[in-house]
């Protein structure tokens, strides 16, 4: 769980880093993104020295992780820290009182508390127009209640609002590594229970019972009870949930995905409506929308 919470940090900082950096390139500043980048290269020397990815990454199973972090892990971690901090520290001091900056972002792309409400917003947007609700904080998973931290809120609900809300929350995810990497716990990282973890691949290779393990759990898959349940977990952009319905069988009856920006992009027409061109812009950008997640 330790190991999830570091790594889920690390992926927040990485998606708030592009935000910010890809939301500042088209209104015409490149020179942010290009140092906050940086930052992400040493994130992804994490992952990979977990699981030999740095993108397509397949490191979280059901019941765990699938090997130990090596031990250079904590050294990785650390080098990784330095570097968004130098980096966060750079952006801010690049943006946040620049006044090119501050004129196409303040006062742009208004939303009130009740309409964010309203709309079923999530995550830095919904914190942007003074909403504190963070899923780590309001339904703890993963241990998160364990960790201090700070959820950080806006006052104007604006799009400056909204990227310095993102620029807080990174501050805050390394809060949340520091403590994690200060108490990392020793033990196993992945559940002995065969019916939902596979066997370790040396054990495949020597013997036939956990060849059979394996084969079996590969081919049947996890069966779960009938019933019903609705996962979720505070994503980079907000409430990421999976409403699962099962009746016993290999695959789910039902799957619907809750994702954060279906609903935050369907108030963007609202907001830009009576607006400039470019505004617009600069608004959907803060917005941060994943492409595929409104593909319904």
């Amino acid at each position: 769980e330790a190991i999830r919470v570091i790594l889920s940090e690390f992926s927040r900082i990485m998606d708030h880093i592009i935000c910010v950096g890809a939301n500042v390139v088209d209104l015409g500043a490149i020179t942010p993104l290009f140092v906050m980048f940086r930052a992400r290269e040493d994130i992804y020397d994490v992952l990979e020295a977990c699981c030999g990815a740095r993108l397509t990454v397949s490191y979280v199973r059901i019941g765990g992780l699938a090997q130990d972090v090596p031990e250079s892990f904590e050294a990785l971690c650390r080098k990784a820290m330095a570097s968004i901090r130098e980096v966060v520290r750079q952006g801010d001091a690049l943006l946040t009182k620049n006044i090119v900056f501050q004129k196409r972002f303040r006062d742009v792309g208004f939303m009130s508390k009740e309409d964010a409400l309203g709309w079923g917003w999530v995550g830095p947007c919904l914190r942007g127009s003074g909403v504190a609700y963070d899923v780590r904080k309001d339904h703890p998973y993963s241990g998160y209640e364990q960790y201090d931290f700070d959820v950080p809120v806006g006052t104007a609900g604006d799009s400056f609002d909204r990227y310095l809300v993102r620029m807080e929350e990174m501050r805050q995810s390394l809060r949340i590594v520091e403590q994690a990497l200060a108490r990392l716990p020793k033990g196993p990282v992945i559940t002995d229970d065969r019916r939902v973890a596979l066997p370790p691949k040396s054990e495949v290779y020597s013997n036939i019972e956990s060849l059979m393990n394996h084969f079996k759990l590969v081919y049947d898959g996890i069966l779960p009870p009938p019933g019903e349940v609705y996962g979720y977990t505070e994503a980079a952009n907000g409430e990421l949930g999976f409403y699962v319905v099962s009746d016993g069988q290999k695959h789910p009856w039902r799957v619907k995905v809750r994702p954060p920006c279906y609903n935050i992009y369907q108030a963007y027409p609202d907001m830009i409506r009576g607006g400039m061109i470019a505004d617009a812009i600069a608004i959907i950008g803060g917005l941060n929308v994943i492409a595929g997640e409104l593909d319904r």
